[in-house]
């Protein structure tokens, strides 16, 4: 049997807390409201955290196909593979680099994902082990870099976007995440981690900042409760932010000329 994926995106960043498992989450769901089949890994082997922000009961469990492959979990329209769906909440995943290369390889390679239009990888903060396997194991469309508009974030930053052109990854742009804070009592806004620094990382390696989202607490606590801000608030500007970035993403990637050629992965 032979199931394939057209596009695989990686959502990384340098560092931990920029909020990428959040941004990974939602750019799924936009991407599925515009008509895609969509697919979510999330390669944070020692932290996952997809499964919670997709609303997933932490005792669900694959089904296992043949002892050698696996169905995804289906959650809000997306298939969805994790640790978390192969471990109980409170273990800890103790393992050295190998072996945690090896799991990301059987979450990608194990998973009977069918037919995909893309696959968002939620990536493992820095620029290690899966990182590495990622770039040289799977043909990758492209990736999105996560960051706050902090200047410490954005020395990981850049980081990130180092890495992937050294591996001859594209990157399609950045996500300025928590670009100003939004008072949930009187909607006043403020950048409290600093302004413009998306946008300056953007310019400097001459790729696009595909868009800039609130620190909102109501984010948050979509995000806790497994329903998304692009599904918890399909009316609000989020959303829309959101429905811009993989409008764009899909116009980069088609103007690339992969549409027909794209990367794919085969399972036998």
């Amino acid at each position: 049997m032979t199931e394939s994926i057209k596009r695989i995106v990686a959502v990384a960043s340098g560092k931990g807390g920029v909020g990428k498992s959040t941004v990974t989450a939602n750019l799924a769901l936009a991407m599925a409201a515009k008509g895609k089949r969509v697919g979510v890994l999330d390669a944070d082997i020692y932290g996952p955290s997809q499964a919670q922000m997709m609303g997933v009961d932490a005792n669900t469990r694959p089904k296992i196909i043949d002892e050698k492959t696996m169905l995804p979990i289906e959650a809000h329209g997306i298939k969805l593979m994790s640790m978390a769906f192969l471990t109980d909440i409170e273990t800890a995943m103790v393992w050295r680099g190998p072996m945690v290369s090896g799991a990301f390889q059987q979450l990608l390679n194990q998973t009977q994902w069918g037919e995909l239009d893309y696959l968002f990888i939620d990536m493992p903060p820095g620029t290690g082990d899966i990182q590495l396997t990622l770039a040289q194991k799977v043909s990758v469309s492209g990736a999105v870099i996560v960051t706050t508009p902090q200047d410490i974030a954005l020395l990981d930053a850049r980081r990130g976007i180092e890495m992937f052109r050294k591996v001859k990854v594209p990157v399609l742009g950045v996500v300025e995440n928590m670009s100003t804070h939004v008072c949930s009592q009187c909607g006043h806004s403020e950048p409290i981690f600093g302004d413009g620094g998306g946008q300056r990382i953007a310019e400097r390696y001459q790729t696009p900042l595909l868009g800039q989202l609130p620190l909102s607490l109501a984010i948050r606590e979509q995000s806790d409760g497994g329903r998304p801000t692009v599904i918890a608030d399909p009316e609000g500007t989020t959303f829309e932010t959101f429905s811009s970035i993989v409008d764009q993403i899909d116009d980069s990637l088609n103007a690339a000329g992969d549409q027909t050629s794209g990367p794919s992965i085969s399972f036998e």
